[in-house]
């Protein structure tokens, strides 16, 4: 917030000149001052909350300035109320809280007793007691009260400091002054912060756990003293919230709401916009979406930090060390957070990736379910990483990495990158589906079930030579149609696997019906499988059967492989390293340049230069020797 702007209202004759005239000239003025001053501007320099500048509007009540009162009134962010006497005091509840009302502004209200050097006005127990209490139970917009004078220069700075208070630190949003409770919001946010300062997640707080939460929100360590001081608040009014291990959930809300009810809710304040919480107590827009941009051919994956933060996570949450994380844990894990992201649910997470015996995620399928995540959806990794506590220098955008874009798949090399997406084409009953289930190690089901939804399946790849990287397998289903006929679906698309079952003679035409009706299923990188191999192979009703498909485009013969045999892993490997070296699985007819084949025209290059060379070589000693013979 830029600016605090305090409208001082109240009737004539309650202070309200004086105490700005007070404020400015730290005196005050025995001799006649201007019924309304003008408007004053405090620079943030002088020890004003959160650094802001603060304006200060004097105001008249005479009602030819009725009009002027109204849009200073609408124009601020806080009211300075002032009463002096028990007649203004009933004024406050029957004209001017009302007033404001009808004037449809929401800002808080400081309600200011001014005089308080008169006599007659009362002591300030009194005062407390009889006026202001009831004034603030009454009206929720009254954020506090206060007595002050001008003419002894009392509780002066103190009123326009809890003005600013009130805009900078308003203690509405935390607390229920009528219920004496935290407000459901406030409690939220609070849970998250214990949940991400619990850094051993055994439910406390303990004595290192307070100390790391205090310097990082103040910058400066808890003494023993101040631990002490805080247990023994905590202790009275719930025992056992404190403990040898510290401080538990419910005793860091009751913290708090001690914090509200004694007037210090910006030590509430503090803690919650250290840990990036607006004043609606919604997490800054920035933080959860911080800008992160990915080049077109370019893909955005996790970086050696986010796979570590996400490895510490797992291990952090699997509290029975069974190598799975069961649904009481992976709630505990996703406390923070608004639940598991909504693009799981359309993955069929935990069913997308691997999972134990018991069914519950793997450290290995909970890696490969972010990797996923991150490549189809960046945005929602960062989000994720903002809300599970991420910490690391340069923001939630360290635990990412793009990689370089792969603009042509014709060319030679490799695409750097560890996450691939292969698309899974192929004709009703041909094994896509039990491809899916062998790649996340499910047992062979001999049950038909036809794929109506895009299915999703993501786990790690062994290459060749030790490497390891993600492979995303995808069943289009029902909307296979759609998504071919999508130029920025097959762009995403990093491999194709054209997969028929062996034992149907028609299975094979429906792959070559598809390259038909789509051309531009020749732009990826391609792998032909042949599944059901364990079967009685058969000669398909096409054209051109499968090896000769495949030899006309220059890639590699089908592989004859079947989910029941040891060895279906090959595929995947296969289909990885096809999507990471392209050029090898590029898919080339025989009028395309580049079918002549890389590496040959490489080697028709080299041997025709050095056939250049020599002959230049043999001329040059020509004529040497002509020149040296004797004439």
């Amino acid at each position: 917030m830029a600016t605090v702007r305090i409208c001082v209202c109240g009737d004539e004759k309650t202070g309200k000149s004086s105490l700005i005239t007070a404020l400015v000239k730290d005196t005050f003025i025995t001799s006649k001052i201007q019924s309304v001053l003008p408007q004053i501007t405090i620079p943030p320099t002088i020890g004003t909350p959160e650094s802001v500048t603060t304006t200060i509007v004097d105001t008249s009540f005479l009602p030819q300035e009725r009009d002027t009162l109204n849009k200073k009134i609408r124009r601020s962010n806080v009211i300075l109320l002032v009463y002096h006497d028990h007649y203004s005091y009933e004024r406050v509840a029957l004209f001017w809280m009302p007033h404001f009302r009808s004037l449809g502004v929401s800002v808080p209200v400081v309600l200011c007793g001014n005089k308080s050097d008169l006599v007659q006005n009362g002591s300030t127990a009194q005062v407390v007691t009889g006026e202001m209490l009831p004034s603030m139970a009454e009206f929720k917009e009254i954020d506090s009260c206060i007595r002050t004078s001008a003419k002894e220069h009392h509780n002066v700075n103190e009123v326009f400091f809890l003005c600013q208070r009130a805009v900078t630190h308003p203690i509405a949003p935390l607390f229920d002054s009528k219920e004496a409770v935290l407000k459901p919001a406030a409690i939220t946010a609070l849970q998250r912060i214990f949940y991400l300062s619990d850094k051993d997640q055994d439910g406390y707080l303990n004595h290192q756990e307070l100390h790391d939460l205090q310097v990082k929100c103040f910058g400066k360590p808890l003494s023993e003293e101040d631990l002490s001081n805080i247990k023994q608040s905590i202790q009275r009014s719930s025992p056992a919230s404190v403990s040898e291990k510290g401080i538990n959930e419910h005793g860091f809300l009751l913290l708090n709401k001690t914090f509200a009810e004694k007037g210090r809710h910006e030590t509430i304040w503090f803690i919650l916009r250290t840990f990036h919480y607006t004043d609606s107590l919604s997490l800054k827009d920035s933080f959860l979406h911080p800008k992160f941009d990915i080049p077109q051919y370019a893909s955005a994956e996790l970086s050696p930090a986010g796979y570590r933060f996400f490895v510490d996570l797992f291990l952090l949450h699997d509290k029975d060390n069974d190598g799975g994380l069961n649904d009481n844990e992976l709630s505990a894990l996703f406390a923070p957070t608004p639940g598991l992201p909504a693009s799981w649910d359309e993955f069929g997470f935990p069913s997308s990736t691997v999972r134990n015996e018991a069914g519950y995620i793997t450290l290995q399928g909970w890696l490969a379910q972010w990797s996923m995540t991150t490549f189809v959806e960046p945005k929602t990794t960062l989000e994720y990483l903002a809300y599970l506590g991420f910490e690391e220098k340069g923001g939630t955008t360290a635990a990412l990495k793009v990689t370089k874009p792969r603009k042509r798949r014709k060319r030679l090399g490799k695409v750097e990158r560890n996450v691939v997406l292969c698309y899974v084409l192929g004709a009703s009953h041909s094994g896509k589906s039990s491809l899916l289930d062998a790649f996340l190690n499910r047992p062979f089901s001999e049950v038909y079930h036809p794929t109506i939804k895009p299915r999703t399946a993501v786990n790690s790849v062994e290459l060749r030579g030790g490497k390891q990287c993600y492979l995303i397998l995808e069943e289009l289903g029902e909307l296979e149609p759609a998504i071919l006929e999508n130029k920025a679906k097959l762009d995403a698309c990093d491999v194709l696997c054209f997969a028929y079952d062996s034992s149907d003679p028609d299975s094979f035409s429906h792959i070559v019906n598809l390259q038909k009706k789509y051309p531009h299923l020749d732009d990826p990188p391609t792998i032909y499988a042949a599944l059901k191999a364990d079967q009685d192979k058969t000669t398909q009703r096409s054209d051109v059967q499968p090896d000769d498909y495949t030899r006309n485009l220059h890639i590699s013969a089908p592989l004859h492989v079947s989910v029941t045999w040891p060895n279906i892993s090959e595929l995947f490997t296969h289909i990885a390293e096809a999507g990471i070296n392209p050029s090898s699985a590029y898919p080339k007819l025989d009028d395309d340049p580049s079918s002549t084949g890389g590496v040959d025209r490489t080697n028709l290059y080299i041997a025709l230069g050095a056939t250049i060379c020599a002959a230049a070589a043999f001329v040059i000693i020509w004529r040497r020797t002509t020149a040296l013979a004797p004439g």
